[in-house]
């Protein structure tokens, strides 16, 4: 996982359960995290990044908990001068699978493409005993 610079000036994070509420309160979290920062022109791209990393925990951390109830995944952000790391960690020990969009029609399977196209750079870590942490470094500086 890339490192923050030693000028790190912020960060912050969050477990959620992987439910409708849980994705609400990641959406939330997003906001308020990049407003307190003034990163929101980075809202959109951040938000569409944080929310297909969380659902490809969602999906895949359910079956990886193997106990009763929702299982959490972790968000987390890494603020230094130039850029934001987002974080999302689950309890599966699979490595994320970036599939290269095939049809424009398919439902499933473009997620990774679309953290691919928004962030300078994305990759995952395994976070031993169990589980990984999937992350995206995207550039605080504004749209030109």
């Amino acid at each position: 996982m890339p490192q923050p610079s030693a000028a790190l000036s912020a960060s912050a994070a969050l477990r959620v359960e992987c439910s409708r509420e849980g994705f609400a309160r990641v959406r939330s979290f997003t906001r308020d995290t990049l407003h307190v920062w003034s990163l929101g022109h980075r809202y959109d791209d951040t938000t569409l990044v944080v929310t297909e990393l969380a659902a490809n925990a969602a999906t895949h951390a359910a079956p990886a908990a193997g106990a009763p109830g929702a299982p959490e995944i972790r968000l987390g952000f890494l603020l230094d001068p130039t850029h934001l790391l987002v974080t999302v960690s689950d309890p599966d020990d699979h490595p994320p699978v970036y599939a290269p969009a095939g049809s424009a029609w398919e439902e499933h399977g473009r997620g990774l493409c679309l953290v691919d196209a928004l962030s300078e750079e994305w990759g995952w870590t395994p976070c031993p005993p169990a589980g990984k942490t999937v992350w995206a470094r995207l550039s605080t500086c504004p749209p030109i």
